[in-house]
């Protein structure tokens, strides 16, 4: 697992634990993570100007090859966390991302994704090559690049 952040400040999201979240005894399901570590990239990209929906309009996703998380704490109903999300460069044809959950200053969740860039319509392929648009915002959410 990454523990530093390759940006200066990293993309954050507040939430908050909701019922549908919870398991009965209060305590947030395991796999309802998922749905916030999608929820924290693609707010990251929107936040930056790239909306995921200019993925999907240059025939694109990003698909989650391989996925990891640390639970470090328990999160329980009603906590109020910050989700604080980046990626780091691509290695090959993987996108690394990595999604701490944080409450009250502790890191109680740790995630990383690995995604891949993959053109749709006809033959799927993976890209080992990006489009040049899409390299800048990786650039830009890395630290390599400033933001325009």
């Amino acid at each position: 697992m990454v523990n530093e952040s390759v940006t200066a400040n990293p993309f954050r999201l507040a939430k908050r634990v909701l019922p549908q979240h919870t398991d009965h005894g209060g305590v947030m399901w395991h796999g309802g993570y998922v749905a916030w570590l999608e929820e924290a990239r693609i707010e990251a990209l929107s936040a930056i100007g790239f909306p995921y929906e200019r993925f999907v309009a240059l025939g694109l996703e990003m698909p989650v090859v391989r996925l990891e998380i640390r639970y470090r704490e328990a999160l329980r109903l009603g906590d109020e966390v910050l989700l604080e999300s980046w990626p780091q460069p691509r290695h090959g044809v993987r996108w690394p991302w990595t999604t701490r959950v944080v409450r009250a200053g502790v890191c109680a969740v740790e995630a990383r994704v690995d995604l891949a860039l993959v053109k749709v319509g006809g033959a799927r392929r993976v890209l080992r090559h990006p489009p040049e648009e899409v390299a800048e915002v990786f650039e830009v959410l890395t630290g390599r690049k400033a933001a325009d």
